[in-house]
């Protein structure tokens, strides 16, 4: 699961996120939602550990980010925007090396890869130097190699960015299945409709401030909209200053 308790993170005179607190428990797909600017990615990074909150906490499964960050670290898996590969690695040795890193035994390693390699159609070009790879390409390497060691906890910034329409089909499904495995997943998306399909519940953020939190119908409630999440966004970020 993921506690956040009251993280606050400035920049200068701006403050990126303010008093921000959330749970979501095990086996959740949360989606994080907000316009540009509002608090989204600052907020991954301090899950994540990559950034250090001004004040508050953040524990995965109970474990402190940046007190316990080797515990929690191996909790957790970041699957970012931007993907990013060794150029002079071929896909397969990327995914040996992140395997080595999470002490997975070789044996149990090979398999896993070749698993993750049929469910998201990476076979055809594994052996392939990254450096050759498309965007999309590198995007599901880049998500194999988060889930080989089996996270408890997923933060997701932008899953679907690059992929095709068959690929994000693949995406949306493996990331169902681990939920539905147990696995905690946050999924920070501008693509509303994916956050509407998949997640049971969905954070609104805004100006580093959580707006809402809710089920689709709860959002509906608090927006005073019957549609979907879209107009509940709209409604809810509207005139924010």
């Amino acid at each position: 699961m993921i506690e956040i308790e009251n993280i606050t993170k400035r920049f200068g005179e701006k403050t990126a996120v303010d008093h921000l607190s959330l749970t979501v428990p095990s086996g959740e797909f949360f989606a994080f939602v907000g316009p540009n600017g509002a608090g989204k990615t600052t907020t991954i990074k301090i899950i994540v550990g990559l950034l250090r909150a001004d004040e508050g906490t953040a524990r995965i499964c109970g474990q402190d980010i940046q007190k316990n960050a080797v515990a929690a670290k191996a909790l957790l898996s970041h699957i970012p925007d931007q993907p990013y590969l060794y150029d002079k690695l071929t896909g397969r040795e990327f995914l040996e090396f992140v395997a080595r890193m999470h002490r997975i035994e070789p044996a149990q390693a090979q398999r896993k890869i070749e698993e993750l390699s049929d469910v998201l159609s990476l076979r055809d070009y594994l052996d392939d130097l990254a450096e050759g790879y498309s965007h999309g390409m590198k995007q599901r390497v880049v998500i194999a190699s988060a889930i080989l060691h089996d996270p408890k906890v997923i933060v997701v910034d932008e899953p679907m960015v690059g992929l095709d329409p068959r690929s994000v089909r693949v995406v949306k499904d493996l990331l169902h299945r681990l939920s539905q495995a147990g696995a905690t997943i946050f999924m920070s998306t501008h693509t509303l409709n994916v956050a509407e399909e998949l997640a049971g519940r969905t954070g609104i953020i805004d100006h580093g401030r959580m707006v809402a939190v809710g089920t689709l119908d709860e959002l509906r409630r608090a927006s005073g909209s019957s549609k979907g999440l879209e107009e509940s966004f709209l409604r809810l970020t509207a005139g924010e200053e």
